[in-house]
């Protein structure tokens, strides 16, 4: 029965992407049976495994009932599975809110597959509307990725309020598992400043490990590669490697 994790921030630009795709790629590597849902219109994770165009995705299934194996594919890396997103994802937050349980239609799809999967990783578009909803309400874990730069911390109270929400209304089972911070530069004191700053306002929900900026970890996207297939042994790859090895004691 696989462990379904959400990474969600409302804010774009803070590693979410980049964060749901590697630790996907690392679980892969593990040998554990690892799917990813692009969950987001922009497609940037889709794009990042090296599929520029799928013919169908998660908006056949979330709006047509297409079966989710229909357009499950496999990536280049063993174990590594992407239920795509395509541009037509956007039109999914329209037709959602007619739908009848329409904040449970991820969870249903699946409820169907995960007893065949170990995780399920779910990347979730910068916005707080209906398709991060059903992420939610879909998941047991949510990882929330924060930049160390200016106003790390802004809109988190807001996030932490919606994950509530969902909680107490719609998904008991939900909790946060950690803050994961990125793109830090070691050489500023701003970066040291944030990292304080986002410890004490989560006691014992940091993980240990913090994503460094990494020129490679933003080039491997470009190349339709995970970095671990693009240069494992850069420092990116090494610090999404222990963060695996702390999910995994984690769940």
């Amino acid at each position: 029965m696989a462990h379904i994790i959400s990474f969600v921030n409302q804010k774009g630009g803070v590693g979410k992407t980049t964060s749901a795709v590697n630790v996907a790629a690392f679980l892969a590597k593990k040998k554990k049976e690892t799917l990813l849902i692009d969950l987001d219109p922009q497609a940037n994770a889709t794009s990042g495994l090296g599929i520029k165009e799928a013919k169908a995705g998660l908006y056949e299934v979330l709006t047509q009932n297409f079966p989710p194996e229909s357009t499950i594919l496999q990536t280049q890396l063993n174990n590594l599975y992407l239920l795509p997103s395509t541009p037509n994802l956007a039109g999914a937050n329209i037709e959602l809110v007619t739908m009848e349980n329409r904040e449970f239609r991820l969870k249903e799809i699946l409820d169907k597959i995960k007893r065949d999967l170990d995780y399920i990783i779910i990347d979730s578009p910068p916005s707080l509307g209906i398709l991060t909803i059903n992420g939610l309400v879909a998941s047991e874990k949510v990882i929330i990725p924060v930049q160390c730069e200016y106003y790390a911390l802004e809109g988190l109270g807001q996030l932490l309020n919606t994950i509530n929400l969902v909680q107490e209304n719609l998904q008991p089972n939900l909790s946060v598992l950690g803050v994961l911070l990125t793109m830090r530069d070691h050489k500023t004191r701003l970066s040291r400043e944030v990292v304080l700053e986002v410890q004490r306002n989560f006691p014992g929900k940091v993980f240990e490990t913090i994503i460094p900026r990494n020129v490679r970890l933003s080039e491997a996207p470009s190349f339709g590669k995970t970095i671990l297939e693009y240069d494992r042994f850069s420092k990116g790859a090494r610090a999404y490697k222990r963060v695996v090895r702390e999910i995994m004691e984690s769940v």
